[in-house]
């Protein structure tokens, strides 16, 4: 009976760590250690979109990328080692996911501004990506901090978990499922794609080869810096408003002219098709599933307490 007891006092205690952990994210975790970070972070977001719009939406798609593998712990910055098994080389990161030197000035500026290392570099994406909206007229929300970072990365669960731009609604909603994350929180944060480009060879097979909910003039505009074979890295914006946050790409979607197929997926009736059509004509209601959609994949498997350590250089294990 003391050895039952024991284990179940033991499981009991494990379990209330737990729960301490996650409860560790909070609004103010740095206003007392460093209350310069969040305008810091703020600051070199705001001059590195003013030098370039499109790269607010690349550091909002580098949360995204990192959340969706194993959790918000920045794994997604690991450069590749004997013992790092790189994301930066998946299929959906490899000469695509961009930022990194972005990330890299945020972490410099961050640990001058508070005298040594204390704020994680999953914070520092998960607050760049919600500046970059706000920097390109979207919605602002409050991002819970107290993120740490991995020491670990898996190429492997990047390749299988990050959604892919060829996938139907079934697996899309199956996909954001594995993440906790609901079919609003689906059409919402798609929604992302209201800002930045794709790669040609994401579209080429939708503009050539799907007829049935496609506009054929859209197709054929998008032909013209898209050919069949080559030009695999050409960029087209996903929506016609690139580097401004309103709801033109759900607009888009309902005209049949989503840039790749699992955004048009969203509206092919289905399920997510109301939603979609709600979106496209208020900007309001958009902005603001967009935020709470944001803030709960957020917080998708943070590490806290004493999990993970607080990187140096987000590039690299300490």
């Amino acid at each position: 009976m003391v050895s039952r007891s024991f284990l179940f006092l033991q499981v009991l205690i494990m379990f209330s760590l737990a729960v301490i952990a996650f409860s560790d994210l909070s609004d103010d975790f740095y206003e007392d250690v460093c209350p310069e970070a969040l305008p810091t972070i703020k600051r070199v977001v705001e001059d590195a979109v003013r030098k370039e719009r499109r790269m607010g939406a690349s550091l909002l798609r580098l949360h995204f990328h990192d959340c969706f593998v194993n959790g918000c712990d920045a794994s997604v910055l690991l450069d590749q080692t004997a013992t790092i098994d790189s994301e930066k080389t998946a299929r959906a990161n490899n000469n695509s996911a961009r930022g990194f030197e972005v990330i890299d000035k945020i972490k410099s500026e961050v640990d001058k501004a508070c005298g040594r290392p204390v704020v994680s570099c999953a914070d520092i994406l998960a607050v760049a990506a919600r500046d970059s909206v706000v920097a390109l007229h979207g919605p602002t929300w409050e991002v819970k901090l107290g993120r740490r970072d991995s020491t670990t990365a898996s190429r492997t669960t990047a390749n299988n978990d990050i959604p892919s731009p060829f996938m139907d609604l079934p697996a899309l909603i199956n996909n954001f499922k594995n993440q906790g994350l609901d079919e609003e929180d689906l059409v919402a944060l798609s929604g992302g794609h209201t800002l930045g480009f794709a790669q040609c060879f994401t579209f080429r097979d939708r503009i050539y080869n799907e007829t049935n909910n496609i506009d054929s003039t859209f197709a054929s505009q998008r032909q013209a810096n898209c050919p069949r074979s080559g030009g695999d890295s050409n960029l087209a914006s996903l929506d016609p408003t690139a580097a401004l946050f309103d709801s033109k790409y759900f607009s888009n979607l309902v005209s049949k002219k989503g840039l790749l197929h699992s955004d048009q997926a969203l509206f092919s009736g289905g399920e997510t098709d109301n939603l979609v059509k709600t979106y496209s004509t208020n900007l309001g209601t958009f902005s603001k599933d967009f935020a709470e959609s944001m803030i709960k994949m957020g917080n998708i498997k943070p590490l806290t307490g004493s999990q993970g350590q607080i990187r140096v250089n987000c590039r690299k294990v300490n």
